[in-house]
């Protein structure tokens, strides 16, 4: 009947599905570096993104050709920018800033 009334008809199931699409996209989208008194360069976000996955200076160094004592450098610079004691709890300071 209210196809037939010309109004539209959709699934319950797929209602719930839509609006939860709608609700994250309706977020504001956060810049990268937001919140940062100093932004991170892209290589620096690429040595937290490999830092958060948990991986050595070493493991680093390999993945983006440099030495290692370049990514020990890098992370120094990373921890100083965004506030974090070590790399634990860099890797949650990159998630709460929408780094990761």
């Amino acid at each position: 009947r209210t196809v037939a009334a010309g109004k539209a008809l959709l699934d319950p199931a797929v209602t719930g599905k839509v609006m939860a699409e709608f609700a994250h996209l309706s977020k504001p989208a956060r810049e990268p570096n937001a919140g940062l008194a100093e932004p991170l360069s892209e290589r620096e976000l690429e040595v937290l993104k490999r830092l958060a996955q948990g991986l050595s200076n070493r493991e680093i160094a390999q993945q983006l050709f440099l030495a290692e004592g370049t990514v020990k450098n890098y992370v120094t610079v990373i921890l100083q920018k965004i506030g974090a004691r070590d790399r634990t709890q860099a890797a949650l300071r990159g998630r709460e800033l929408d780094l990761l």
